[in-house]
């Protein structure tokens, strides 16, 4: 297996054949929970970020590999754009649960702005819409943090 392919695909995980992007964001908040813990929420973000960026680089490739503009066996922009949420939610569980859902919802329905980002070229579409719908949805989470809701 490429490199890229298994980064793109988070080593198989996009390939399972129910819901594959909830599977990588279910990973995602799991893997973010002790990184937030140990690293601190700093840590998720800037985890958040490298991912971004390599899956920027692998999805291009993948991309490229399958002839695809956005395969959905592509998931690494879900683990990204997951923990882009989750360092913005509290360590808590409710927290993480909110960061969850919400970005499966912001992810699943793309409203607009986040919609046109997709049309960005190559591994930048791929990743572009998943950072929309984690800013929507950190954006909410930190608002209700702030409130002290979570």
């Amino acid at each position: 297996m490429k490199v890229s392919t298994a980064i793109a695909t988070l080593f198989g995980i996009g390939r399972i054949p129910v819901a594959p992007g909830t599977v990588a964001s279910l990973i995602a908040v799991i893997l973010a929970w002790p990184l937030a813990v140990y690293g601190g929420r700093f840590a998720v973000l800037i985890a958040g970020i490298l991912a971004s960026a390599i899956g920027a680089w692998a999805g291009d490739h993948y991309a490229h590999d399958t002839k695809q503009a956005d395969p959905s066996e592509c998931v690494i922009d879900e683990l990204a754009g997951q923990w882009i949420v989750c360092a913005f939610a509290p360590v808590n569980i409710v927290a993480f649960a909110l960061a969850f859902v919400l970005f499966r919802i912001f992810d699943i329905l793309k409203p607009w702005p986040i919609s046109r980002l997709e049309r960005l070229p190559g591994g930048l579409g791929i990743m572009a819409d998943d950072l929309g719908a984690a800013l929507a949805a950190a954006l909410i989470v930190a608002i209700c943090a702030h409130a002290r809701i979570v």
